[in-house]
């Protein structure tokens, strides 16, 4: 047996836990928002959190086994990005709290629940890499729009907030970044074509 099936068999090192409040439930706030809306927005948020968690560790992946000619901007500009996206991770996780929520925050459940394909283990080369974040980007801006668009309608101008304010304006900037590296130079190009 490995020492992480012996780790897992040892039961709960606690003893048996209550838990202070059960995933999927909203507690009362004073924020002058129905319950019932605090809970769709804490569910959307969630799903945000964990697509959001997932493009961060992205971004993280390809700092480190980025390679090439442009190894040193990307690495940096890869790893500027890890950090705004963990800025975004930390701001809709706190959302989800002061809603009354619980937040996601281990990774087996953000594996389990985010949308965004995972990754080989292995390296890539860049384009790939950056097609992998672009994508990942679009899933987040596809969900937080349409997000954004209920939480208003809910009048949960808080959510909508965040998601129009940060996590899309964020989102759209560094695909704007990103997608620049996939532009081809009319110069290159033209070196390389037959005469």
């Amino acid at each position: 047996m490995s020492k992480r099936q012996q780790h897992r068999n040892a039961g709960e090192p606690y003893g048996s836990v209550r838990e202070l409040q059960h995933y999927g439930t909203v507690v009362s706030v004073p924020i002058a928002l129905d319950a019932s809306v605090r809970g769709v927005s804490v569910e959307n948020l969630n799903q945000v959190l964990v697509d959001t968690m997932t493009l961060r560790d992205l971004y993280k992946k390809h700092h480190w086994q980025v390679s090439g000619p442009t190894f040193y901007q990307l690495h940096l500009l890869f790893d500027k990005h890890f950090d705004e996206q963990s800025e975004l991770v930390d701001g809709i996780a706190e959302r989800i709290q002061s809603l009354g929520g619980v937040s996601i925050a281990m990774a087996h459940d953000v594996a389990e629940m985010t949308l965004i394909p995972r990754p080989p283990r292995g390296r890539d080369e860049v384009p790939i890499q950056i097609a992998r974040l672009l994508q990942a980007h679009e899933i987040v801006l596809n969900e937080a729009r349409a997000m954004a668009r209920k939480a208003a309608e809910a009048g949960d101008d808080g959510t909508n907030d965040l998601l129009v304010s940060d996590v899309i304006r964020t989102n759209e900037r560094q695909v704007w970044f990103v997608g620049e590296h996939l532009v081809d130079t009319p110069l290159i190009a033209q070196e390389h074509e037959p005469a």
